[in-house]
Order: structure tokens, then C-alpha cells, then sequence
């Protein structure tokens, strides 16, 4: 490589790591590799899980959408022993928040244990989906980390992400979509709650925003 071709070399690779310094980088739910999320299953999707049956169904869709996985893991618990729990929630769970998920809602992710609760702590606040790989990958394998990836997320800025990052929200089609981005920009959580309150229920309302922040 000559000097000009260095020197060419060397602009294009500060530019694209400008641009990605620069950039802001959205966060959002971690890559499913097939957890159903209890809160938006079909009926079908959840009568298909281990230990389900007609009657724990009709329950979580009466009582849905549940605010957090304590609050479904408390229904559940009337139901189901603590084994029977650890299998089930190997299938289906819904997702914790990074930033502030307590020590109980992390160490209902099955497999992760005291110390992983440490290290899911240690490293707040995450700012991306990146930043958990990067830090909890140095205790796990690939196949791991992708696993429990699966069980988090970091929630998105409600004026700065894009449609990609918006529609990981589980249960969000086209309108809702729609409707997110026609408020913008938001001033703060109580006006989010007021616009999209005019589309869905309260529960509802709380359950979009615990995927939202501004």
C-alpha cells in the first residue's frame, strides 16, 4: 500500500468511526431464539408450553397484560411448583429491564444463578444490547449469552428510534407504530401515557412504557 492509498485507507476508517461514535445507538429487545413472550402468545402458542393446561390459560389471558415477570411468576406460583416453573420459563417469559430489573425478576431467568445477577448489575446503566454481549460475554459462552439475551431488554428513546427498533416492542404492529412516532417529539412520560392512552386501556399504556424512555 502506497501513501496515497494509506492516507485514503486511514480517512475512510475515521469517518465510519465517527459516524458510529457519533451515531445513537438504540437499544431494544435481545435476539429471540424462540422464548414466547406471555404477555402477546395465542392461546394455541401458550396451551403448547410445558405445564400449561385450559385452566392456567384462561388465566393469563383474563389477567393480561402482566406488568413484569414477578407478577406473572406470582399467578403462576398458585399453579405450578418451582421446578415446573424453571422448565416453563426455558419457553416462555417476559423481558426484563436491564436498568432496573431487582435481583428476584433476574434470577427467575432459569440458569442464572446469584453470581449472574451480580455481573447483570454491575454493569449498569447499559445503553445497548452491545454493551450486555461485550460485558456479560466475558463470563459465558457465545451459545449462553445468546440465550439469556434473550430474556432482556434496554428500553428504546421514544423520539429517537427508528421503526426497526420500535417494533421489537412485542405485540406493536403498523398502527401502533404509527401512533408512537405522531407524538413526537415527547416532553415526558406523562404525555406518552396521555396520546397512546387514547388507543389502548391504562394496563396497556404501562405495559408499552415499561419498553420506552425519553
Amino acid at each position: 500500500m502506497n501513501r496515497l492509498q494509506w492516507i485514503v485507507f486511514a480517512s475512510i476508517t475515521w469517518i465510519t468511526l465517527a459516524a458510529a461514535w457519533t451515531s445513537p445507538v438504540q437499544a431494544q429487545i435481545g435476539r429471540q431464539q424462540g422464548l414466547v413472550e406471555a404477555n402477546t402468545a395465542s392461546e394455541k402458542a401458550l396451551l403448547a408450553l410445558p405445564h400449561m393446561n385450559s385452566s392456567v390459560v384462561k388465566g393469563i389471558l383474563e389477567r393480561r397484560p402482566f406488568l413484569g415477570i414477578t407478577e406473572l411468576n406470582s399467578f403462576l406460583s398458585q399453579s405450578l411448583k418451582k421446578e415446573q416453573l424453571t422448565e416453563l420459563y426455558r419457553k416462555m417469559f417476559i423481558h426484563i429491564n436491564l436498568n432496573t430489573a431487582t435481583k428476584e425478576e433476574i434470577l427467575l431467568i432459569p440458569g442464572a444463578g446469584n453470581r449472574m445477577a451480580h455481573e447483570f448489575e454491575e454493569y449498569r446503566p447499559y445503553k445497548s444490547l452491545a454493551q450486555f454481549r461485550k460485558e456479560i460475554g466475558k463470563y459465558v459462552d457465545e451459545k449462553e449469552l445468546a440465550r439469556l439475551e434473550q430474556y432482556v431488554f434496554v428500553p428504546i428513546n421514544l423520539n429517537t428510534a427508528s421503526d426497526a427498533d420500535i417494533q421489537t416492542i412485542p405485540g406493536l404492529g403498523p398502527r401502533m407504530l404509527h401512533e408512537f412516532k405522531e407524538y413526537r417529539p415527547y416532553k415526558d412520560m406523562g404525555q406518552f401515557r396521555r396520546e397512546i392512552g387514547k388507543y389502548v386501556n391504562a394496563k396497556e399504556v404501562a405495559r408499552l412504557e415499561r419498553y420506552v424512555t425519553l
